[in-house]
């Protein structure tokens, strides 16, 4: 196979994996998690997008709009109910 169809495809499946760990952000308590795998799919498709046209990215596009609420939602509740739990005053 020729590296760049094989670039190309990596490029796509880490867009797409960006749109599925972004939604999964979106889910309580763990969501955080999904959500920084996300940010990290995202970045490896964008570092490729600089060499290939992506035509997948408006999911990495809304996988990472996913992820960004996801995380701050999420990560400020557990922040929250981690502090109630810390000072039980």
């Amino acid at each position: 196979m020729n590296q760049a169809f094989a670039t190309k495809i990596k490029m796509m499946e880490a867009s797409l994996r960006c749109l599925v760990l972004g939604v999964l952000g979106l889910l309580p308590f763990i969501g955080v998690l999904f959500a920084l795998a996300a940010l990290a799919a995202s970045y490896s498709a964008r570092r490729l997008e600089r060499q290939f046209w992506n035509p997948a990215k408006p999911l990495r596009i809304l996988g990472l709009v996913y992820a960004s609420i996801g995380a701050l939602i999420w990560g400020g509740l557990d922040t929250v109910i981690i502090y109630r739990a810390l000072n039980p005053y």
